[in-house]
């Protein structure tokens, strides 16, 4: 659904930023339209300038404080966002440029993302867990694989690990360990 959707944004997006530069060009005139595209452009590389050394400041402070910067790095990514949106030629792209990269409206825009960005990694997890069920002894719970309780070919299956706390965790492979001798004593 979501490549449906962009392949038609990026098709229709232009057909109606250029309808839309026509309209504005019939009431204010071809000069003042331009004019409007120009300062939308220079204010929003102020703008795009002030807040990405801003979002960069605040990565750094955060980064030497040993935090995680979950709000930089969002912040970081919006104004990158409405930078590339500005620089396109167009009324509708400026406008969502600029309420991207405002200070003012950034927070709202970034919840916004945040929670479609959730709600994406919380339907692919359920896709996955029906693509791939889990199986004995995985993180579903136990359950009977096809060889039986204990399957050893599962990476979750905890083997001997869940009769015998001695055994290492993992596969093991029965063999013999054999040690070279450090002594070069051999002709």
């Amino acid at each position: 659904m979501l490549p449906l959707a962009l392949v038609l944004a990026f098709l229709l997006i232009p057909v109606v930023e250029i309808v839309l530069l026509v309209q504005v060009g019939e009431v204010i005139g071809l000069w003042p339209t331009l004019a409007l595209l120009a300062a939308e452009t220079v204010l929003g590389g102020w703008i795009v300038r002030r807040e990405g050394r801003r979002a960069w400041r605040g990565l750094q402070d955060a980064l030497r404080r040993g935090t995680v910067p979950e709000r930089g790095l969002g912040d970081s990514a919006l104004v990158m966002a409405g930078g590339v949106l500005l620089l396109i030629p167009g009324l509708i792209t400026d406008v969502l440029g600029l309420l991207i990269v405002l200070p003012f409206t950034r927070p709202l825009v970034r919840r916004v993302a945040s929670r479609y960005a959730a709600r994406r990694v919380r339907l692919a997890g359920d896709r996955a867990s029906m693509t791939f069920p889990p199986s004995a002894g995985g993180p579903g719970g136990p359950g009977l694989g096809p060889f039986g309780r204990f399957d050893p070919f599962d990476p979750f299956d905890p083997g001997a690990d869940a009769r015998d706390p001695g055994t290492p965790r993992g596969p093991v492979v029965r063999g013999e360990v054999v040690e070279e001798d450090d002594h070069p004593s051999r002709t």
